[in-house]
């Protein structure tokens, strides 16, 4: 399959070149010839002449309808951009201390992002002297991701970067 990128394709009286290596609309090599020749080709079958490797030596121009091939790639282009998943991160927040109430709210809201498809990133900023309590806020993310494994898994460990500990939690396969 072509790929011929829309802002340097050269058409028609556009290629300069004296010699070009042509292909026939139906894929058949032709061989070497003028580019003169290689238009004429063109025109009797009322196709246009696309140079498709400009910087092969002599440069290859293939007869095609350029218009039909332009719509085909954007069609395509659409196609592909509407089989792409966006995943997105959704970031929850805890605190080293969290009561029991807020603890099981946060784990649903990650359950919910989970089971739609987005990763979670979990974080605990300390404040202050808190930053002692390290060890804790590891527990509560520990305790964290046992709440939630049947719905994700965890995809970075709780990590310390400054003042905040973090961990990303991503769903399963389907």
């Amino acid at each position: 399959m072509l790929f011929i990128s829309k802002d340097q394709a050269q058409i028609n009286s556009a290629i300069r070149d004296k010699e070009v290596r042509l292909i026939d609309s139906d894929g058949t090599m032709i061989g070497i010839v003028s580019a003169k020749e290689a238009q004429l080709k063109a025109n009797e079958r009322e196709l246009d002449l696309v140079k498709i490797a400009p910087n092969a030596n002599p440069p290859v121009c293939k007869i095609m309808d350029y218009g039909k091939y332009l719509y085909e790639q954007n069609k395509r282009d659409k196609e592909a951009k509407k089989k792409q998943t966006i995943i997105e991160v959704k970031e929850l927040r805890l605190s080293a201390k969290i009561e029991e109430h807020d603890f099981s709210f946060k784990a649903k809201n990650a359950i919910k992002f989970l089971e739609s498809g987005d990763k979670v990133k979990v974080s605990i900023r300390f404040r202050g002297r808190e930053i002692a309590y390290s060890k804790m806020g590891r527990e509560v993310m520990e305790k964290f991701a046992e709440t939630v494994k049947e719905f994700g898994k965890v995809d970075r460990p709780p990590v310390m970067e400054g003042r905040t500990m973090s961990m990303i939690l991503v769903p399963h396969k389907k």
